[in-house]
């Protein structure tokens, strides 16, 4: 697929890109040269910023050496420490700069100064796009090794050799993409003026991402999966999607869907003839499914197809995908991330978030999507909940101390009729004895009287889906789409007619139906919001940071456990915890662990992921996509 096209080859509309224009300004470079009593030591940096700007949000590791107060090392610092040379722990000017003492040895060394060096985002060695993770891409763009409409074209050309292409004749074509945006370059463009003039203004300056086709976007259609909605190009985008803009992100492309976002098989009929559908592969095994509902972005970030991703998640949409495709998923608390400009499926539990080959990755992409939003009352709860960045809980060592718990069944559902997975068994010990190495007390817990009656209850997406459905039409949907009701879209042939009557039984649900399940005094409206009470109950009763269980199994689903975020709202964060091997079913084959926490507590789970994904690296490289000639 080239830069400029859809799936069926016509052209996008065009738009501008950034709200506010980009100055450029010439760029110097500067460089320090520090001699140390043994060896001379040649420090290469990047240029000075040319003009005063608020620091990117950064976590703690490059900032915590800031000696000039703008919550970032760069240049500016190298040149106060440099002049603070022998400066020892009697001198008079020590506080300003014992914090870079790193050798302990009360004296300011070009030891030290070469320590304070590798905290700046800068890396003028070779760049190396597959698996690169925002820290690589912008350290190298501030070097001047890559560019963003290098790392740009880079993923164009990528998305074009690989995800139609079948990789052999055992092999199915990922389809993971459904549109590319004819201003990805422009945008990069525009970022790379940005951070000569001023910069690096943002992690995600620069960064090219993936969406799920459910978000809104002015410069490609969204088409949610449905042939019966090639023609919806929207004139603004979604609330998250302008959050990435405002950070300096290019938006490259649109990502396939399980349609309408109904399930996990992640099958679309998006511009294909009328009776024509496609399913999503995974990178890993293409004969399985990339997971759905957000398998396209699944299937493009890990086989290394953008930088980041952006899906939905109901009832594992987000989570599903990632625990196929080695990923990272946060499936955010219902209220944090905006909803408005997305095609819903069930607001009563829906929720978009990143999806990434990092937790680093995922943390800056929540960074910038968070927020209070009037086209979303919801979001009004978070007020005075958030941190300035998420990547401040990004620590090593945040296992140690924690306190995890989990609920047998959750692990092996035996005992409640269903069928238990080896492997899964297997990961999940392992990632036990990892955590309690690291630090953690994890405690096996009492399966509450409640907790079924809470996992049982199913999503929202048959009963809320017509009415969500309408108000997104009425707000957004463009005037060029003729199908505008389920009826209609199933009058047009142009959507996956295998689920017709899935189509069908949702569009019987009258508004009496919708106000007694989601209504303000709704069935499932009140299971909702005793099922977040009880789960904040019980890790207040244990003193718990989080709860622990398994995604999923190897491309499968496991029991209920995919209902217990969606069930009260609470946020989880989902990363790999290892793969199947010889002698169990499909080698190679991905799991991931899941901790969820408290509302609005994002940070705490995220520290807890990093911490383990930290120690333990099981993130694998989908072997059929390597870097390009």
């Amino acid at each position: 697929m080239s830069a400029n096209t859809r799936i069926d080859g016509t052209p996008s509309a065009s738009h501008s890109w950034r709200k506010t224009p980009v100055k450029t300004t010439t760029r110097t470079i500067a460089v320090a040269a520090i001699v140390g009593t043994a060896a001379a030591t040649a420090i290469s940096v990047p240029a000075t910023a040319a003009t005063e700007i608020d620091a990117p949000l950064l976590m703690p590791y490059y900032t915590d050496l800031d000696l000039t107060g703008d919550a970032q090392v760069t240049t500016a610092d190298l040149d106060v420490a440099t002049a603070a040379l022998g400066t020892v722990s009697t001198d008079a000017g020590w506080a300003d700069v014992s914090v870079i003492d790193l050798d302990e040895d009360g004296e300011i060394t070009v030891v030290d100064i070469a320590g304070l060096s590798q905290r700046m985002v800068y890396d003028d060695g070779p760049f190396d796009l597959i698996e690169a993770d925002v820290i690589e891409m912008q350290a190298a763009m501030n070097a001047g090794v890559t560019t963003s409409v290098e790392i740009t074209t880079a993923y164009l050309d990528r998305i074009a050799a690989y995800d139609t292409v079948a990789q052999g004749e055992e092999e199915r074509a990922l389809n993971s993409i459904i549109s590319t945006s004819d201003v990805a370059l422009d945008a990069a463009a525009a970022a790379d003026a940005e951070r000569a003039a001023e910069g690096m203004t943002s992690m995600l300056l620069g960064v090219p991402i993936a969406l799920k086709d459910n978000y809104n976007t002015y410069d490609m259609p969204t088409t949610a999966g449905c042939g019966c909605w090639d023609d919806n190009q929207t004139d603004s985008d979604a609330t998250m999607v302008e959050g990435l803009r405002d950070a300096g992100a290019v938006i490259l492309a649109k990502a396939s869907l399980d349609e309408f976002a109904y399930g996990f098989t992640s099958q679309f009929s998006a511009f294909q003839e009328a009776g024509e559908t496609t399913y999503i592969a995974s990178p890993y095994f293409t004969n399985e499914t990339a997971g759905g509902s957000s398998g396209g972005t699944g299937a493009a970030i890990a086989a290394n197809l953008a930088g980041i991703g952006f899906g939905t998640d109901t009832g594992g949409s987000i989570r599903v995908p990632s625990s196929y495709n080695a990923l990272v998923g946060i499936r955010p608390t219902v209220g944090l991330t905006s909803r408005d400009g997305i095609v819903p499926l069930a607001l009563s539990q829906d929720t978009g978030g990143p999806m990434a080959r990092s937790v680093l990755d995922a943390a800056v992409a929540l960074d910038a999507t968070i927020g209070i939003d009037e086209g979303d009352p919801i979001t009004a709860n978070q007020a005075g909940l958030t941190p300035e960045s998420y990547t401040e809980a990004l620590d090593p060592e945040a296992l140690d101390g924690a306190r995890i718990g989990y609920i047998p069944v959750m692990v092996d559902p035996s005992s409640a009729g269903s069928s238990g997975d080896a492997t899964t068994i297997r990961l999940f010990g392992e990632t036990v004895d990892t955590m309690e190495a690291e630090g953690a007390t994890v405690i096996e817990l009492e399966q509450p009287e409640w907790f079924l009656d809470l996992v049982n209850e199913g999503s929202g997406s048959t009963n809320e889906f017509r009415h969500d459905l309408e108000e997104y039409v009425d707000a957004y949907l463009a005037p060029e789409v003729a199908a505008r009701t389920i009826p209609e879209i199933i009058e047009s042939g142009r959507f996956v007619t295998s689920r017709e009557r899935t189509y069908e039984r949702r569009a019987e649900v009258t508004e009496e139906d919708y106000d007694a399940w989601a209504g303000p005094e709704g069935s499932h409206t009140a299971i909702l919001a005793q099922g977040k009470i009880d789960m904040h109950a019980l890790l207040e009763e244990y003193d718990l940071d989080a709860i622990i269980y398994p995604s999923g199994q190897p491309y499968g689903t496991q029991w209920r456990n995919l209902r217990l975020s969606p069930n009260t709202g609470m946020p989880t964060v989902t990363l790999p915890m290892g793969q199947s091997i010889e002698g169990e079913e499909l080698p190679g084959a991905n799991v991931n662990i899941e901790i969820l926490g408290r509302d609005y507590d994002e940070a705490t789970i995220l520290g807890l992921a990093y911490s383990f994904e930290q120690a333990t690296e099981y993130r694998t490289t989908p072997a059929l996509y390597p870097a390009l000639d």
